[in-house]
This record gives C-alpha cells, structure tokens and sequence, in this order.
C-alpha cells in the first residue's frame, strides 16, 4: 500500500479545489453541487462544508445523487445491490449549472450514470465534473474531470481508495 495523499495534503487538496470553484462561480447564485453516491458524498461533505467557512451567508445548494439503477453494470452477475443509497436534491436543476463531485475519475462510466440521473430532475445549463482523483490512463468514455485534485497513473490491478474519519477512521488516499 503506498499514500497517495496524507491527511494534511488531502485537506490542502480539498481547500485548492474549493477556491478553484469559488474562482469560476463566485458567489454560487446559479450553481449547484452534487456528490455522486456513495463515495462522492463523502467528498462533497467536505467540499461543501469548506465553502461554507471560506464564504459565510452564501446560500449554496448541495443534493446527492443515487447512479445506482443508471449504471451500465448494475445488474451484471457478481454485483449485488442491498439497498440503493438515498437521492436528495431539493432544489431545481433546470438551467443551472451543476458541478458533480466524485471521489475518483476512473473509467468514467460512474459519471456518464450520472449524467443520466441528474436529467431525470432537469436540464442545466451547464455540467463539470470535480474529481479528487483522476486515474487518467483508465477511461472507458471521453469524460474528463473540469476540477482534478491529483492525477494518479495507475494499472488496472491497482485500486485508488479514498479514506475518511466520518467512516474510516483517517483522512487519507491509498494505492493498493
């Protein structure tokens, strides 16, 4: 197991990307966030709890999004779904512009689900993709992240697990 990222780096990491987003969409009057379900959330918990404390009183809209049934692969053999993760968007998507937010840009079919689902609640006027990691050499689909924390060249056997305290005990990013 190697580290990608420590904690402190990662926090680092996770303050660059909010200043990148405050930088494109200043005071986010016309943008909403959506962390992809399940481990994007995780990021974009942090990503949304940072930029209320760089920009207090700011109304900023953060939903979460469930790919679960949008995913090319969800009923494949050897994948089993227990119970689909919760999709909370309480907000309007129409016209918006909606920032994704997930925790590693791999093949990007994750994203493409995405995409699908998010048109079920409207259609924005624009879509980026922030990604924590990107593992560039992998993809799938031509979809490439607008916001990138660390970009990791890695080969298909090895796995880019991003780490948190709310659920793993630590911050930090790992190839294994």
């Amino acid at each position: 197991m190697k580290t990608i990222l420590t904690a402190k780096q990662l926090s680092i990491t996770v303050d660059r990307l909010c200043h990148q987003l405050i930088e494109n969409h200043l005071n986010f009057e016309n943008t909403v966030l959506l962390g992809l379900q399940p481990r994007g959330v995780w990021l974009g918990n942090h990503i949304y709890t940072k930029l209320k404390t760089l920009l207090p009183g700011t109304n900023i809209q953060y939903g979460k999004i469930d790919i679960t049934f949008y995913r090319d692969d969800f009923n494949k053999k050897g994948k089993s779904i227990l119970v689909p993760n919760e999709t909370a968007i309480n907000f309007t998507i129409e016209n918006k512009r909606v920032v994704l937010i997930d925790d590693v840009l791999y093949t990007g079919r994750s994203t493409r689900a995405a995409l699908d689902a998010m048109m079920d609640f409207g259609r924005p006027s624009s879509v980026e993709l922030l990604a924590l990691i990107d593992r560039r050499f992998s993809r799938e689909l031509p979809i490439q992240a607008d916001y990138v924390g660390r970009t990791v060249d890695a080969i298909i056997t090895e796995n880019v697990r991003v780490l948190w305290t709310e659920r793993d005990g630590r911050d930090e990013v790992v190839l294994e």
